[in-house]
């Protein structure tokens, strides 16, 4: 069977993560954890991660979308979630205590600038009609703004921010939160520019949804914190 460009660039953003991954040095207390529970933790990540993609359109919760397991539809933003919530999970079920966000923080920033130039070539997730000089036609006759672009850029710029902060040791174990917390700002301000339907309150789903995971993450980034320095006094 003959693949598509938007396989060969998921196929591409996949790899790039698995490579990015295990170049990067873990922790001393991620290599001290027994092989089984690191297998656990990415085996969760990735059943999170694929459940959490298809939820929405399974149970219809996204208008105008295709619904059904075996549909085409699928959502990166509900993927993080699960992927996040079923990694915590794992860790609470098996009583990890280590953070382990930190090592999965840079490669799945360049995972994703990769599979939105997936979305682009693949004619999916473009912007609302637009006449800035550098819309995109994506075969219907109307140019549009290339969010697919847009997000990549923004991927590369967390990228090279990670980078940065793991080669400086700075935002030891919160690396991840920070990532995420970016990018559902960045996800709410670009929805204005998406053909979304308004879900509730004038805006829509996803903006509700990134909305929520923000508020959690930066709750629970608080709750650590605290934690830790309470430890310490």
């Amino acid at each position: 069977m003959q693949l598509s460009v938007y396989s060969y660039f998921m196929l591409l953003a996949i790899a790039v993560f698995v490579i990015t991954r295990w170049k990067l040095p873990d922790t001393q207390a991620i290599r001290a954890l027994p092989g089984k529970q690191r297998m656990a933790i990415t085996v969760a990540g990735f059943c999170g991660g694929t459940l959490g993609a298809k939820l929405p359109f399974a149970i219809g919760l996204i208008q105008g979308a295709p619904t059904g397991w075996f549909s085409d539809g699928k959502t990166v933003t509900t993927g993080i979630i699960g992927g996040y919530l079923a990694v915590e999970l794992i860790k609470l079920l098996m009583g990890i205590r280590v953070k382990t966000g930190d090592s999965f923080a840079l490669p799945l920033a360049l995972a994703m600038m990769i599979g939105r130039w997936g979305c682009f070539f693949g004619g999916c997730c473009y912007g609302i009609e637009s006449a800035v000089p550098w819309a995109v036609d994506f075969g219907d006759g109307i140019r549009r703004h290339p969010t697919q672009l847009y997000e990549s850029l923004f991927h590369l710029v967390l990228a090279a921010l990670l980078a940065y902060l793991t080669r400086t040791a700075i935002l030891p174990r919160q690396k991840l939160k920070l990532y995420l917390i970016c990018y559902a700002v960045f996800r709410f301000a670009t929805e204005f520019i998406r053909p979304a339907e308004v879900w509730w309150l004038g805006l829509t789903w996803y903006q509700w949804v990134v909305a929520a995971m923000a508020m959690a993450l930066m709750i629970q980034w608080y709750v650590e914190t605290r934690m830790n320095s309470n430890l310490n006094v």
